[in-house]
């Protein structure tokens, strides 16, 4: 199994950094990992409604470039589908089992997802109706991709 995670932006705290090569680690064991970043795009304050569509836009079209055309697209996105831990680990497995070996998790920039990358995805994830910042929404996936396939594999993990 591949997973790639396409994300806006670069992390810049030190302390997210150290956690996502700590869930990159524990993954490796389960999948083959990479994480492709895009540039983020300024967004000056008080941007107008149509400013900020464009500036999705734009990354959307960075994003639709880091992904594998053959992969299997999930877009966190606040209004998709929620589901707890056993529902993602359920989930991931039946996705594999349909034959999609490579799965992309998106995440866009601060504004949110793109329109395009929405017409990309094969399905809509959320982790909570909250909105958590992007660079710490790396984290909260790859420990819950790692969480998944531990339940997946019967394995412990401490709650």
């Amino acid at each position: 199994m591949k997973i790639t995670i396409a994300c806006v932006g670069k992390i810049k705290e030190k302390f997210y950094t150290m956690a996502i090569d700590e869930y990159i680690k524990r993954l490796s064991a389960y999948a083959n990992i990479e994480i492709k970043q895009v540039e983020d795009e300024k967004t000056p304050d008080n941007a107008s409604a149509a400013l900020e569509e464009q500036i999705k836009n734009t990354e959307a079209q960075r994003l639709l470039k880091a992904i594998n055309p053959n992969s299997y697209v999930i877009t966190l996105d606040i209004g998709g589908k929620q589901l707890d831990s056993v529902e993602l680990s359920r989930f991931i497995d039946d996705t594999l089992t349909r034959g999609n070996s490579h799965l992309t998790f998106v995440i866009g920039g601060s504004l949110g997802l793109g329109k395009e990358i929405a017409k990309r995805s094969d399905y809509s994830l959320s982790f909570s109706k909250m909105t958590f910042p992007h660079q710490l929404m790396r984290v909260i996936l790859l420990e819950q991709l790692y969480r998944a396939q531990r339940i997946s594999h019967n394995q412990p993990y401490h709650k």
